[in-house]
């Protein structure tokens, strides 16, 4: 099975496509940023989302996707600009008829680390140690996105055995 696992965001969408071997191994098979300039129009940077994510989908053929859901404190700003960023992920994802799953960031921390609480360094060794690489994957969106794409695939398993 094939997780597309992403990272939302305008600026910066990571992704993280994981594939789970016969045996129970995890596998990295890709993983990036599709980036948008600031300079460019909201409408216009949601269009580079969607189509580079479309281009993701259609090369590699992902079974599922995961995205991570919002958490903001008190930045509203913020938080209605990934909103928007996570609104053509949704949409895109969909016209792919892509299964879509949304975990929250403490839920993706305590699947990966054990702890709902995990600082960004101990989740980005988890992720490593978990897909066997040499090092941490790089930019950090592209590290939470494995992560968030890891997360769904042990939950599919978990949800395969009730």
């Amino acid at each position: 099975m094939l997780s597309l696992g992403i990272d939302p965001g305008t600026a910066t969408v990571g992704f993280g496509l994981v594939r789970e071997r016969p045996d129970g191994t995890l596998e990295a098979i890709d993983y990036g940023v599709i980036t948008t300039p600031s300079t460019l129009r909201m409408a216009d940077r949601l269009r580079l989302i969607h189509d580079g994510l479309e281009a993701i989908i259609a090369l590699h053929k992902p079974d599922r996707a995961a995205v991570e859901e919002m958490f903001f404190g008190k930045n509203v700003t913020t938080a209605i600009t990934v909103a928007q960023g996570r609104g053509a992920i949704l949409l895109t994802l969909n016209e792919a008829n892509l299964p879509i799953y949304e975990y929250k960031p403490n839920f993706v921390k305590q699947a990966i680390s054990g702890y709902g609480g995990a600082g960004k360094p101990q989740m980005q060794e988890m992720v490593r140690m978990l897909l066997n690489l040499e090092v941490i994957p790089r930019p950090d969106d592209a590290a939470d996105a494995l992560a968030i794409a890891i997360t769904d695939l042990h939950h599919a398993q978990y949800s395969a055995l009730l």
